[in-house]
């Protein structure tokens, strides 16, 4: 990298800094170096500015209120949910339940999907790579359902055997639990084809996506995952908060976690009748603030979908491509689910470069 470059990035790294408050302080004297990100990361402070402001001016319970504070609780509780479901390119705002963070929306599959699908002498497959939190669920499981927890070996580079992954993969597999990124070790894992391999063999899929959302763009409807769950807190977020996706079919004929207010329609001595999704899942009141917090924190991260931008740029009358261009090896290669490529021809002029620049502002503007 030139000199210049180097000033370049320097200039943008310390224009980040500053929009986190914690990192100006001192430790035993010296200048805090935080290095600990992939337990949790910082807050900017337009996070917290967001946090202060419900508490401020909005606290109020969601769904349930017809007064003003309660309505712009739950129009900016909603709004994240929003922002989520496109940050992850899901299908509807359906598809996107609030958990606590990764741990409680693995939890809730083991204890929903798992204990509906999972019977005696059914196996479950998770890697060497995993978290605790994406394995004890499953042993929990297995013990109370009499399935089998098998486990994909990897190699001393770090790398998951995929000889391996293939041949445990059978008729007896109803889910595969794997993470994204290994939070010890760094490695991306090729979901994207285990995923497939999974689904050929009739498994379902669920991604710990915690050490990813904040390094990776995810297009859940690209990778076809069934499941994918994260924490707000490890993506520059509140804590206390996550997400769990799962696919509209999969979450509807899924059984409520626990039971209480706001996951009911209607509640008789006789029989309750649950609500849609996704507030089915979503027992009692929500960590408002939490969900409005993470909605603007993957706002910061500033990630614009490609087929966004696509939709954006066309209403501007300008015609670009958006996806993986049929060359998913090489956007598997480097961790891109999808890009929007503007390619010119000899017939193509300043002017109509000028437009793309122009329009590509307009998409920033929208997205901030």
């Amino acid at each position: 990298m030139s000199a210049r470059g180097v000033s370049t990035l320097r200039e943008d790294v310390e224009r980040i800094r500053k929009d986190f408050p914690a990192l100006h302080q001192e430790v035993h004297g010296h200048p805090l170096v935080y290095l600990d990100n992939a337990a949790t990361t910082q807050k900017p402070q337009v996070v917290i500015d967001g946090l202060s402001a419900y508490y401020s001016a909005d606290n109020a319970n969601v769904h349930r209120g017809v007064h003003l504070l309660s309505e712009r609780a739950t129009e900016a509780y909603e709004g994240a949910r929003a922002r989520i479901q496109r940050f992850l390119n899901a299908a509807h705002t359906r598809e996107i339940v609030f958990v606590r963070g990764t741990t409680e929306g693995i939890n809730l599959v083991a204890q929903t999907f798992g204990r509906r699908t999972v019977g005696d002498g059914d196996e479950i497959v998770i890697t060497a790579l995993e978290h605790h939190s994406n394995i004890v669920p499953w042993q929990m499981l297995c013990e109370e359902r009499g399935a089998v927890l098998r486990v994909v070996p990897i190699d001393d580079a770090g790398q998951v055997d995929g000889d391996a992954y293939e041949r445990l993969l059978n008729e007896r597999t109803r889910l595969v639990a794997i993470a994204h990124v290994s939070n010890a070790l760094g490695t991306i894992l090729p979901i994207r084809r285990m995923i497939a391999q999974a689904h050929e063999s009739g498994a379902v899929v669920l991604i710990d996506g915690a050490q990813a959302v904040s390094h990776l763009s995810v297009d859940v409807r690209e990778l076809d995952c069934d499941f994918y769950t994260f924490s707000g807190h490890k993506a520059f977020g509140p804590t206390g908060i996550g997400v769990l996706y799962g696919k509209t079919e999969l979450l509807e004929r899924m059984p409520p976690w626990q039971g209480g207010g706001d996951m009911i329609k209607s509640v008789s001595f006789e029989k309750t009748v649950y609500n849609d999704l996704p507030y089915k899942f979503e027992a009692g009141t929500p960590h408002i603030a939490g969900a409005i917090g993470l909605g603007v924190a993957l706002d910061y991260l500033d990630g614009v979908h490609p087929h966004d931008v696509g939709t954006l740029l066309d209403q501007e009358g300008v015609a670009v491509r958006t996806g993986h261009h049929c060359a998913q090896p090489v956007m598997e290669r480097f961790g891109v689910p999808a890009t929007a490529r503007a390619s010119l021809a000899l017939y193509n002029t300043r002017e109509e470069i000028d437009a793309l620049v122009a329009s590509l502002h307009k998409v920033k503007e929208v997205f901030g």
